[in-house]
């Protein structure tokens, strides 16, 4: 067996590369990858005909580099964008929506861009057709109020 990875260090470094590859998808932190970087080079290094030691060496030079310089910057341009970017259900939250079907306390329905969620006033019974902003959402239901009164200036 070791006489066979001796003479076929590709083998090692494909299988390196795909355990790195493996691991970065469970841990999405850009290292592993950066690993799998560096296993590429050592089997491009074997491909070009290099010994052993030598795309040791390339391998953890390679790999070094890149989590010197290249993941820096790719983990920069992952959290580019404003940090308090909400996403997912937080977006919708000081959305409009309208009541679809009349809402109190205890349940009622409203449109919500194009989706009719389940949803409970803050306070009070809100008419269909009113027009009314989330306030929160709790699990799949919206909580909305009436907008806050415009004042007009005289």
């Amino acid at each position: 067996m070791f006489e066979w990875l001796g003479e076929n260090w590709w083998a090692l470094w494909l299988t390196a590369f795909l355990a790195f590859a493996v691991i970065e998808m469970i841990t999405l932190d850009l290292f592993f990858i950066m690993l799998g970087g560096g296993a590429l080079a050592a089997l491009a290094a074997d491909f070009a005909g290099a010994d052993g030691w030598l795309q040791i060496v390339v391998f953890c030079i390679v790999s070094l580099l890149m989590i010197a310089f290249v993941r820096p910057v790719a983990l920069s341009h992952l959290k580019k964008g404003p940090a308090g970017q909400r996403t997912n259900v937080d977006r919708l939250i000081g959305e409009p929506a309208v009541v679809m079907e009349a809402v109190s306390p205890d349940g009622g329905l409203v449109k919500i861009g194009g989706d009719i969620w389940s949803a409970r006033s803050a306070g009070g019974v809100l008419p269909a057709g009113q027009k009314v902003v989330v306030a929160a959402i709790e699990g799949a239901t919206a909580v909305v109020s009436p907008p806050p009164a415009v004042t007009g200036q005289s």
